[in-house]
């Protein structure tokens, strides 16, 4: 039996998309893995085609162990979600993954005109760290051990997360 997402999408959330859509893509990622970096495109693409039919929600799920900037960049991805920026910054965190360090992180935030040295305040009191937490908390929750890990209206996808697996889940899904 597949998983299920145990923590329902809720207002902490981080979604793109209408609530109303009838189909909820919900991805467990961390900004410096690899395959995620990979999945980030082709997600964009499958949100593009699907427009108003599907809400896409993005929870942190940092691998510190095996990504050392993946835990300062969830924090600054929700120090840019207080400044209602987290779009934005979790594209320039994706844009930039093969040069994460917090040097860099603290030049995105610039680049988008945000207060680098507010950024660099919330590190060291570790303001975000608790929300990102939670979300990391709600993934084990619901069975995730790795990135990305996607699931379709609340059941965890575990066919593959190239665009046309997605796409023919989320299909599968409307129909």
């Amino acid at each position: 039996m597949p998983a299920l997402l145990t923590v329902p999408v809720g207002p902490r959330d981080h979604v793109r998309g209408p609530a109303s859509a009838p189909v909820t893509l919900v991805e467990y990622g961390d900004f410096e893995c690899p395959q995620c970096g990979a999945a980030y495109p082709i997600v964009a693409r499958v949100v593009d085609t699907f427009g108003d039919r599907l809400r896409f929600v993005f929870r942190h799920f940092p691998l510190t162990n095996s990504h050392p900037n993946a835990q300062h960049a969830a924090e600054e991805a929700e120090w840019a979600a207080a400044q209602n920026a987290f779009w934005p910054m979790y594209d320039a965190l994706y844009g930039a993954q093969k040069s994460l360090s917090d040097r860099r992180m603290l030049q995105l935030a610039t680049e988008l005109g945000l207060p680098a040295a507010e950024l660099q305040g919330a590190w060291t009191a570790h303001t975000f760290i608790a929300r990102v937490k939670e979300d990391f908390a709600s993934g084990l929750k619901s069975g995730v051990t790795g990135t990305p890990s996607f699931f379709i209206n609340g059941v965890r996808h575990e066919a593959g997360w190239d665009e046309l697996a997605l796409a023919h889940a989320i299909e599968a899904e409307l129909k």
